[in-house]
C-alpha cells in the first residue's frame, strides 16, 4: 500500500501543540503570581499588576490551555491514525493508496478496489454508541466525566464530519474531471474504544484487524478483487490537486 502524509504539517503542528502547552503552563504561573503578589509580599496596592494583568493573563492562559489540549490530541496523541489504519490495511491490494492531511476537512482519503473513501478519525477511548446519525457517550461515572471534559476528548459527530469531508473530497474529483462516488467513511484508531452501532448512516469501523469493526473486513465484504476505481494517472491528478499546507 502506498501511503502519503503531509509529514511536515503533521510535525509543525505536533511542535505547536508543544510550545502552545508550555506557553499556557507559564501563563498559568504568571497568574497565579501576580494574582497573589501581595499575599506573597508586603506590597502595596498597583492597577495594571493587581488588577489589569490578572483579568487579560488568566483568560489567555485558559484558551491557550483548551487549544494546546486539543491540538495534542489531534495531532500527537497516540495511535496515530494515519500508523493505526496503515498498520490495520497490511496485506491490501499494493495498488491502494491512503492519503493524510491533504484534503481538509477530510484527514485521510482511501483509494482501494473497494472505492474511493474519505476518512473521518476518531481517537477517543471510551463506550459510545451510534442509532442512524446520533452518537451518544456512555460514562460510567462521574470521575470518568470530569476527566473526559479535562481532556477535550468529545466524539463530536463522526457522521456529519465524515459526509461533509465526503463531499469536499468529491468537490476535488470533480475539479480534475474524475467521475467517481467519494464514500464516507468513520474510524475509531483507539483499542480500548467500545462501540455500539445500529443502522448507521455511514459506515462506522475500527483500524485494528482485531476489532469486530474492522476496517480491513469492511473493505473485504465491499469486494476483494473488484476493478481498481481510478487510474494511476487519475490518482496523480487528484494528488497534484490536493490542499496542501
Amino acid at each position: 500500500m502506498r501511503v502519503v502524509t503531509n509529514t511536515r504539517l503533521a510535525k509543525r503542528n505536533r511542535q505547536w501543540a508543544q510550545y502552545l502547552f508550555f506557553a499556557s503552563f507559564g501563563l498559568l504561573i504568571l497568574g497565579l503570581f501576580v494574582t497573589n503578589r501581595q499575599l506573597l509580599a508586603d506590597q502595596s496596592a498597583n492597577l495594571l499588576l493587581d488588577v489589569i494583568l490578572p483579568t487579560a493573563v488568566l483568560p489567555l492562559a485558559f484558551i491557550m490551555t483548551i487549544v494546546s489540549v486539543r491540538m495534542t490530541n489531534l495531532w500527537a496523541r497516540q495511535p496515530r491514525p494515519e500508523s493505526a489504519i496503515e498498520e490495520g490495511l497490511k496485506g491490501i491490494p499494493p495498488k491502494t493508496t491512503l492519503f493524510n492531511y491533504y484534503h481538509f476537512p477530510a484527514r485521510h482519503v482511501l483509494i482501494c478496489p473497494a472505492g474511493v473513501f474519505a476518512i473521518a478519525t476518531r481517537f477517543q477511548d471510551g463506550i459510545y454508541s451510534c442509532h442512524g446519525d446520533v452518537w451518544r457517550t456512555s460514562r460510567k461515572s462521574l470521575v470518568s466525566r470530569l476527566a473526559s471534559l479535562f481532556r477535550f476528548d468529545g466524539v463530536g459527530n463522526p457522521t456529519s464530519d465524515a459526509l461533509r469531508a465526503a463531499e469536499h473530497v468529491q468537490s476535488i474529483m470533480k475539479s480534475v474531471s474524475i467521475d467517481v462516488e467519494v464514500k464516507p467513511l468513520v474510524v475509531f484508531v483507539d483499542p480500548r474504544v467500545t462501540l455500539n452501532i445500529q443502522d448507521p448512516v455511514v459506515p462506522v469501523c475500527h483500524s485494528s484487524t482485531k476489532h469486530p469493526f474492522s476496517l480491513k473486513d469492511y473493505l473485504y465484504t465491499l469486494g476483494k478483487d473488484r476493478k481498481f476505481p481510478l487510474s494511476q494517472e487519475q490518482i496523480d491528478a487528484f494528488a497534484k490537486a490536493s490542499s496542501v499546507v
